[in-house]
């Protein structure tokens, strides 16, 4: 029966001979030797030199280990670190970025997750000693501590580099493939404003000047009467508005990317480039900010120095403007509060020590952004010496304080909850789902359906019964 060949990458044993020695014939260079099966499946002689017996194997390993790593293709083995796939699969996905395949912002979010996550977890190990159970208790450890959208995105990263490793010859099957999916119930249900909340959103921004202020009132209405993203609306230009035809392009949006600051980027898919007719009174929203006077190659909603206005900034103004600070009481409660913690000599750092509370609960209480109730007051005060049973003003102030605002039904808005109300409104309107897809500018209807549409209270469904089955004996 014949010696079964060698693995490829891999080598016999080891022998050591003495290359050279001095005029006393003592031994001065040894050499170390042995076959090594090369990945084109021959097998050839490899050696290394060095001073002594020990030396000249150790370099012969070294060589051996090196030679093992790649081919002469240059393609992964299974002894290259995950580190080293993963360089190889975050180059590939900015050359796909680079095509304008993939969005830079997709490549922003992988690199979060490969350096906070991925590389922590895995990078060290063997691409051969990925197995299946320990990527699957990677994802588990990243899921408790960061999330399950967090481990969601660290999944796909990870899958996409071992189906590289598959690709380069490294592995035969991916890991991933087996690994559990992860699942969590969403945190906020698809949820669209009612009429009711439109008018309380539309008149509470009005009414409010630093809202007038970051130009929220006009975008929450364009955003309302188109169903765009926050990105997309900011990077339309007027050149892209037809007034008189009602209609505006949408074919870009705005994303700050690490590293290379804010950008314009061309919609991701075909989907996102797309014209969209607009209501009557979204028309005579722009008809006024136009008569104003504009550049058709300004945005419509610049800043303040008529440039592209950042979208995390306008999210953050906007749930400043829709945080509960709309009543005046808690804003005399929380001054009142900072009052009395000055006079106590305390700093917010030290309140919060005092409570093991964040620190952020402090400011947001003094500055009214929360609802407070008695027992929190009470445990507040009580750190500066004060029995809030005892001080009836006080206790008058938190009475007045915790009663309901109209901001407070606008607390839980966000600006996707404007998207959502776009599209429950289409979908009440005997819109098909594909029909609100395309306006939204999504590829999948299934993502319009499960994650954009609200649930009807009221199902057709019934009456198509009762007409199908009209009068059966079914009892």
């Amino acid at each position: 029966m014949s010696r079964p060949p060698l693995p490829i990458g891999s080598w016999g044993s080891i022998s050591t001979s003495v290359e050279r020695t001095d005029d006393k014939d003592r031994p001065v260079a040894y050499r170390a030797k042995t076959k090594f099966r090369d990945h084109d499946g021959h097998v050839r002689v490899v050696s290394a030199f060095g001073k002594n017996k020990t030396a000249a194997e150790r370099a012969l390993l070294k060589k051996l280990q090196d030679r093992a790593r790649t081919s002469q293709s240059g393609e992964l083995t299974a002894m290259h670190k995950i580190n080293h796939l993963l360089d190889l699969w975050e180059k590939r996905f900015e050359g796909l970025v680079a095509d304008g395949t993939r969005s830079p912002t997709s490549l922003d979010t992988y690199r979060r997750a490969l350096k906070n996550h991925i590389r922590p977890a895995l990078g060290e190990l063997r691409i051969g000693e990925a197995t299946t159970p320990r990527i699957d208790t990677a994802l588990t450890k990243i899921k408790n501590k960061a999330g399950a959208p967090t481990a969601k995105t660290c999944r796909a990263v990870i899958s996409g580099a071992m189906r590289l490793a598959v690709r380069y010859g490294a592995i035969s099957v991916n890991p991933v493939r087996e690994v559990d999916a992860i699942e969590a119930k969403p945190k906020h249900p698809p949820r669209a404003l009612t009429t009711e909340e439109v008018t309380l959103l539309r008149k509470s921004l009005t009414a409010d000047g630093q809202a007038i202020q970051a130009d929220l009132p006009d975008l929450v209405t364009f955003m309302l009467g188109t169903g765009v993203r926050i990105g997309e609306s900011l990077a339309v230009l007027w050149s892209q508005v037809d007034l008189e035809a009602g209609t505006v392009e949408i074919t870009h949006t705005l994303a700050r990317i690490a590293g290379e600051g804010l950008l314009r980027k061309a919609a991701k898919s075909r989907a996102g480039k797309r014209v969209l007719s607009l209501p009557r009174w979204a028309v005579s929203m722009l008809r006024t900010r136009h008569a104003a006077g504009i550049r058709l190659d300004d945005p419509i909603f610049a800043d303040a120095h008529g440039g592209f206005r950042d979208p995390s900034n306008t999210r953050r103004a906007l749930r400043t403007a829709l945080s509960p600070i709309g009543s005046t009481t808690r804003r005399d409660l929380g001054q009142s509060l900072r009052t009395l913690r000055r006079t106590a000599g305390m700093t917010r750092k030290q309140v919060a020590e005092a409570l093991a509370w964040p620190q952020t609960r402090i400011e947001l209480i003094e500055t009214g952004r929360i609802k407070t109730d008695q027992q929190l007051v009470a445990n507040l005060v009580k750190t500066y010496g004060i029995n809030l049973e005892t001080s009836p003003s006080l206790q008058s102030e938190v009475k007045a304080a915790i009663q309901p605002a109209d901001s407070d039904k606008l607390a839980w808005i966000r600006s996707h909850a404007l998207r959502k109300t776009t599209a429950t409104a289409l979908d009440e309107a005997g819109h098909t789902a594909r029909q609100i897809a395309d306006q939204l500018g999504q590829a999948k209807v299934s993502i319009t359906q499960d994650v954009y549409l609200g649930r009807r209270a009221a199902n057709p469904a019934a009456q198509a019964l009762e007409q199908a089955f009209e009068g059966p004996d079914l009892l």
